[in-house]
């Protein structure tokens, strides 16, 4: 196999932007069944927002938000009405039902699954005290923009979270969610995005192709897509270009971390087709990232996540070392472009079992050898789920949240000073239900 990925093919013409039926590992029933379905739910979406950009009719993304007077980004406005809220929610919440529908089809319902999916919905109950309160930021605030367009193939949409002034150029938090390759959503960033805005940081979650509607290739190729155009394009928002950090987690870890060791190849190759730089990525953030999918067969096989599926995902087991930042980065053929690389952090749980810790580790020792600058930090007794939702629904003091806003604010003198006496982290989710969550939590 070649090195680089496949690139994104844009087209004008909305039908010709749906993926034909899948790799030979889907039966064609399925996967059709399934890509019909996407087409219904992205040409919903597609038409809110062309009705949203004052009937122009056209495809292409338009700013919502202009420069007011003196050349400053006003204060963001409800961005549509109140039905129109009510309906995309509808739409939102139908997507979400057939992600999981799909995942259950891949997985069966076997015993291990139903009990695991038994957990999940009585964590999901523990904490939904948080969850709806998030749910209604996300569906009811000004501060929200939802499925802005980035590129012409399903789920090309990306969602920003604003601070609620713009009184200058903010730094930006480009962010890839995860989902086991499968369940990745947007909105799952909804939490990090919030609390960040609260703290003066632009955050854009970027929405990708799951398996089956796309394998690993046309993932990594939708976040690059997505990241190229916050790059170009979020100056109209009231980002900073100049500030941009990348972020993953979980999955979204190992995605982003694929995006930024290609494009750094790409550059390092001095390839023309280029709609953005590594450069312009000032740092690197993984969170309970895996980066050596050789080493996690079969760890996600005994978790679940079966090797045939798993194999299907990522394009057969020829392509695992292509897909793995851990493995590219000790490749001779990247000596050129290590010195790209932004500074990489990256952070893990010691108690995580859905990716061990070591996945980190390992990724950071290689990384160092080949004189990369790359940091690990490690939370002692932190599980898969508690960096990225307990903690944060705990509000006060967190740890994690602190260390990001320290970075991107360490060239900031007035947001410094603001951060000294920080508003307070409001809880969302009384701490008993939390630590019941903890407990059955199936991840």
């Amino acid at each position: 196999m070649t090195s680089s990925l496949p690139p994104v093919h844009a087209s004008p013409d909305l039908d010709r932007s749906f993926p034909s039926p899948l790799s030979p590992t889907s039966s064609p029933s399925s996967s059709s069944s399934f890509d019909a379905d996407n087409k219904i739910a992205d040409v919903h979406l597609l038409s809110g927002d062309l009705s949203s950009n004052n009937g122009r009719g056209t495809a292409k993304h338009q700013p919502r938000r202009r420069a007011a007077a003196g050349g400053k980004p006003a204060k963001p406005q409800r961005q549509q009405s109140f039905g129109q809220d009510i309906g995309h929610a509808a739409s939102e919440t139908y997507l979400l039902t057939r992600l999981t529908i799909t995942l259950l089809r891949y997985l069966g319902v076997g015993y291990r699954w139903i009990t695991r999916l038994a957990a999940l919905a009585f964590y999901a109950i523990l904490l939904m005290p948080g969850f709806l309160q998030v749910a209604y930021y996300y569906f009811f605030s000004s501060q929200v923009r939802r499925s802005i367009i980035y590129g012409y193939q399903p789920r090309n949409r990306l969602d920003l979270y604003l601070p609620e002034n713009i009184d200058g150029p903010k730094p930006v938090v480009a962010f890839v969610t995860g989902g086991a390759w499968i369940i990745g959503y947007k909105a799952w960033g909804s939490l990090l995005g919030k609390q960040l805005a609260e703290r003066d940081i632009i955050v854009a979650c970027i929405d990708y192709r799951n398996f089956p509607q796309g394998t690993i290739s046309d993932m990594v190729s939708d976040a690059s897509q997505g990241i190229s155009f916050i790059c170009n394009n979020i100056s109209e928002y009231g980002g900073d270009p100049n500030r941009i950090y990348l972020m993953g987690q979980s999955a979204g870890a190992h995605i982003s971390a694929c995006v930024l060791v290609e494009q750094a190849l790409k550059e390092a190759r001095g390839e023309e087709t280029i709609s953005w730089s590594v450069s312009q990525i000032k740092g690197y953030f993984g969170l309970s990232g895996g980066y050596n999918l050789c080493k996690l067969v079969d760890h996600f096989n005994n978790r679940g996540l079966y090797r045939s599926l798993f194999l299907s995902i990522m394009e057969g087991e020829e392509s695992l070392q292509l897909f793995s930042p851990e493995v590219r980065v000790q490749d001779l053929s990247f000596k050129d472009a290590v010195s790209l690389l932004p500074p990489i952090t990256l952070f893990h749980g010691t108690a995580d079992y859905s990716i061990p810790s070591t996945s980190s580790q390992t990724f950071v020792d290689a990384l160092q050898r080949v004189g990369a600058q790359a940091d690990l930090i490690l939370y002692e007794g932190k599980t898969h789920t508690d960096l990225f939702l307990q903690d944060p629904l705990r509000g006060g003091k967190d740890d994690l949240f602190d260390h990001l806003v320290a970075v991107i604010h360490a060239d900031d003198k007035e947001a410094l000073a603001k951060d000294a006496t920080p508003p307070p982290r409001r809880r969302l989710v009384p701490e008993v239900l939390l630590r019941l969550a903890g407990h059955i939590s199936p991840f």
